[in-house]
């Protein structure tokens, strides 16, 4: 890609970085719950949340119609190319940008450095897509992730807000379930062995293959975590007690 389409794409970035500083804003604005509005720690997580939401709600549905429109991607995962594809990872790199510096700026880097971590990852692996423009198929399968992120969010909040509805947080329980397999853990499993598989070590290869093992491993204790919470309470160490209300972790 030249210098004038690379220049165009950190337009793009940036702009999406506004994009959720305005949601971020109007997310302020909006009605909280009395469960958050009484303990003031939990009101950055609950807002912080609120734009994770429009995140994942846009760049998943974004994901599954860039897919479902050019399915011929799916063939070159290396070289494949779509303008809509391209979009979304800039689209995305802005919301990690903006997400990471809300969490630097609003002191929680302690309680979310897991966050900080992930977010490193994935900004350095979309700029090295963004400026090659290969394994660009690579990063619109792993933002199917997306899809799940969207119940995941749901469940936290219903956690923070205290909705006295029980039947709706086990409803959105087993959809949960279902959607970590078939939009995390299914495209993470299969660019996993496409990588290792196919793809050279070395170079900006070496780069995304390491990423993507240790995003592995991040997932699983992420799963490990939700199986824990929701379906083998007993099994939980250390939580008794522990104040969450600052902290960013959707599996508590």
């Amino acid at each position: 890609m030249g210098p004038g389409w690379r220049a165009a794409s950190a337009a793009l970035v940036g702009g999406s970085v506004a994009i959720f500083g305005a949601l971020r804003r109007l997310a302020l604005a909006l009605p909280q719950p009395a469960a958050v509005r009484s303990r003031p720690g939990r009101v950055w997580r609950w807002r912080n949340l609120l734009v994770s939401f429009a995140h994942s709600v846009l760049a998943g549905l974004w994901a599954l119609f860039s897919l479902w429109h050019s399915p011929e991607l799916l063939s070159d995962i290396q070289d494949g190319y779509s303008v809509s594809g391209h979009l979304l990872v800039c689209f995305s790199s802005g919301y990690f940008i903006h997400d990471t510096l809300d969490i630097i700026f609003n002191h929680q880097s302690r309680s979310s450095w897991e966050y900080l971590v992930h977010h490193a990852m994935a900004i350095s692996a979309f700029v090295s897509l963004i400026v090659t423009g290969r394994f660009l198929v690579a990063a619109v399968l792993l933002l199917l992730v997306e899809v799940s992120n969207i119940f995941l969010t749901v469940r936290m909040l219903l956690k923070m807000s205290n909705v006295p509805s029980p039947a709706l947080y086990e409803a959105n329980k087993y959809i949960n379930l279902v959607m970590y397999f078939a939009f995390r853990l299914a495209p993470q499993a299969y660019l996993t062995w496409y990588f290792l598989r196919y793809v050279e070590v070395q170079g900006q290869g070496a780069f995304l293959t390491a990423n993507l093992l240790l995003l592995d491993a991040m997932i699983l204790m992420y799963f490990s975590r939700l199986l824990r919470s929701d379906f083998f309470p007993s099994l939980r160490k250390g939580s008794a007690g522990r104040d969450v209300d600052g902290e960013k972790f959707l599996i508590d």
